[in-house]
C-alpha cells in the first residue's frame, strides 16, 4: 500500500499527468458537442419515427442550445467559487444519462424533455471546463492551446454528425446510446485527472507557486459588477450574439446537402448518409484554427490588439465564401443508392476529385470554415487574457449564454425561414436561401472585435498588475 501511495504521489500532478488531464478534457469537450449535433443530423429519421416536422426538431435544437448556454452561467459561477472537479463529473453524468433515456422516447415531447436534461449537463463542460483548461496554459501559447480546445468541439460536431447520419439513418436511437456510453466512460476517466490550481501558468504567479504558495482568491457576488465594467468583456460577449446567429444557422448544412443529394434523385436514406458525409469532410477547414491560434499568439506579442483584429478579419472574410458554398449544386453526383457507409464514403471522396461541383463545394466550405476558425481560439484566449483566474469561468458562462441566445435564434429562425420559403421555393434552394440571409449577422461581429481591439490593451495590463501585486503579498 505504501509503495502504491508513493507511485501515485510521484505521478500525481507531474507532466505526464497534466498531459493526460488535458487529453481527457479535450475529449470531453468533443463529446458534449457530438451530443449537441446529433438531433439536427437525424431530422428525417426522427420525423418519421416520432411523426413530427422538421420545424419542430429545429425548435427543439434551438431550445437545447439555449438551455445549455443558460445553465453554463450557473455552472461557471459555481466553478469560480468552489472545487471544480465534482461539478464536471456530475455534469457529464447528467448529459450522458439524458442521452441514454432520449433513446427510449416514443413521442416528440418525451424526446424534448430528455434533451433538456442533456442540455443542463452540457452547460458544465462549456464553462467549468474552460476555466480549468485556461489554468493549464500561459499567455504566450494561449491561442495555440485554445485552438485545440476549440478544434475538439468542431471534431465533436463532426463525430456527432457522422454517428447520427450513418448509424441513425434508419434508427435514431442507436447513436444516442453510443454517445451516452462514451460520456459515462470519460466521466470515470475524469476522476483520475489533475485539477490545476487557479492561475497555474500565469507568469506573475510563477514565483509564488514555486515557493509553495497558493492563489486563494475566489469570486463572490460583490465582484460581478467588476466583470461588466471591464469594457473588453462587453465587446467579447456582445459579438457572440450576432456571430452565433450565423453559426447557429450552419447547423443545418448537413440537411442542406442531404436535400441536394435527394434532389439528384436519390432516396432519403442515401441522401441522409451522403449529405452527412459531405458535411463531415467540409469540416477539414476547422484544422486551420491551429494556424490562426498560433498567428494570434504571434500578433499578440507584437501588439495587444492582435488577437481581436485577426478575429475580425477572419469573420468578415468568410461571408462571401459562405454565400458561394450554399448555392453550389451537386450536379452529376454519382453514388450507389442504398449502399452502406463505407462504400458511400469512398464515392463521396472520389466525387470531390472528379466532379467539379463537388470539388467547388469542398473548396468553398474549407476556405469559409478556415476563415471563421480564427474566431474561436482567439476569443477563448482573450477571455483569459483580460480576466483574473477566479473570474474566467463566470465570464465564459456569460459569453456562452449570449452565444446560446444567438445560436438558438439562428438555428430556429433558419429552420422557420426555410420552412416558410419552401411554400414557394423547393428544397434544397429554400435552405440555401435561408442560410445565406443569416450570414450577414457576421458584419456586426467584425465591428465588435474591432472595438475590443481598442479596449483590451488596458484591460490586459490591469490584470497583469493585479496578479503581480497579489503574488508579492503571498510570497514572504
Amino acid at each position: 500500500m505504501a509503495s502504491m501511495q508513493r507511485a501515485r504521489s510521484r505521478w500525481w500532478g507531474n507532466q505526464t499527468h497534466v498531459v493526460y488531464t488535458i487529453v481527457v478534457f479535450v475529449v470531453l469537450a468533443s463529446l458534449d458537442n457530438a451530443a449537441l449535433a446529433m438531433i439536427p443530423s437525424m431530422v428525417l429519421p426522427i420525423s418519421d419515427a416520432l411523426d413530427t416536422s422538421s420545424g419542430a426538431i429545429g425548435a427543439l435544437t434551438g431550445a437545447t442550445i439555449f438551455v445549455t448556454a443558460l445553465t453554463a452561467v450557473a455552472w461557471g459561477y459555481a466553478g469560480d467559487s468552489r472545487t471544480r472537479k465534482p461539478l464536471l463529473f456530475w455534469g457529464t453524468i447528467i448529459w450522458a444519462g439524458g442521452s441514454l433515456v432520449s433513446a427510449t422516447a416514443t413521442t416528440f415531447w418525451a424526446l424534448a424533455a430528455w434533451q433538456m436534461l442533456v442540455a443542463v449537463g452540457l452547460g458544465s463542460i462549456a464553462s467549468v471546463g474552460f476555466s480549468v483548461i485556461s489554468d493549464f496554459v500561459g499567455p504566450r501559447r494561449r491561442g495555440l492551446a485554445m485552438s485545440f480546445w476549440g478544434l475538439s468541439q468542431g471534431v465533436g460536431v463532426l463525430v456527432g454528425g457522422l454517428l447520427a447520419s450513418q448509424l441513425g439513418a434508419t434508427n435514431f436511437r442507436i447513436p444516442l446510446v453510443v454517445i451516452a456510453g462514451a460520456g459515462f466512460a470519460f466521466a470515470l476517466l475524469y476522476l483520475t485527472t489533475y485539477e490545476a490550481p487557479r492561475g497555474f501558468r500565469e507568469p506573475q504567479l510563477a514565483e509564488m507557486y514555486a515557493a509553495g504558495g497558493d492563489y486563494e482568491y475566489r469570486i463572490d457576488r460583490s465582484q460581478l459588477p467588476v466583470l461588466f465594467r471591464r469594457r473588453t468583456n462587453l465587446w467579447l460577449i456582445l459579438q457572440g450574439l450576432t456571430a452565433q446567429v450565423a453559426y447557429g444557422s450552419l447547423i443545418w448544412v448537413p440537411l442542406l446537402y442531404q436535400q441536394k443529394v435527394i434532389a439528384e434523385g436519390y432516396s432519403d436514406a442515401t441522401g441522409t448518409r451522403v449529405g452527412g458525409l459531405f458535411a463531415a469532410i467540409f469540416t477539414v477547414g476547422a484544422l486551420f484554427s491551429i494556424l490562426f491560434g498560433h498567428l494570434g499568439d504571434r500578433l499578440q506579442r507584437r501588439t495587444p490588439r492582435g488577437r481581436a483584429l485577426l478575429s475580425a478579419a477572419g469573420i468578415l472574410g468568410a461571408i462571401p465564401v459562405f454565400l458561394v458554398f450554399f448555392w453550389v449544386p451537386l450536379r452529376g453526383l454519382d453514388v450507389t443508392d442504398g449502399a452502406g457507409t463505407i462504400e458511400l464514403a469512398g464515392e463521396v471522396l472520389r466525387s470531390v476529385l472528379t466532379n467539379p461541383w463537388a470539388a467547388l463545394s469542398f473548396l468553398t466550405a474549407v476556405v469559409a470554415i478556415a476563415l471563421t476558425s480564427a474566431d474561436s481560439p482567439n476569443w477563448f484566449a482573450l477571455i483569459s487574457d483580460v480576466n483574473l483566474p477566479e473570474h474566467r469561468g463566470t465570464v465564459f458562462g456569460l459569453g456562452n449564454f449570449v452565444n446560446g441566445i444567438g445560436r438558438s435564434a439562428g438555428t430556429m429562425l433558419t429552420a422557420a425561414a426555410a420552412t416558410a420559403i419552401e411554400r414557394s421555393v423547393p428544397p434544397p434552394f429554400n435552405w440555401a436561401l435561408g442560410l445565406s440571409v443569416f450570414q450577414f449577422f457576421f458584419l456586426p461581429t467584425g465591428w465588435c472585435y474591432w472595438k475590443a481591439s481598442t479596449t483590451c490593451p488596458a484591460d490586459i495590463a490591469e490584470v497583469a498588475e493585479t496578479l503581480t501585486e497579489r503574488a508579492e503579498r503571498a510570497v514572504p
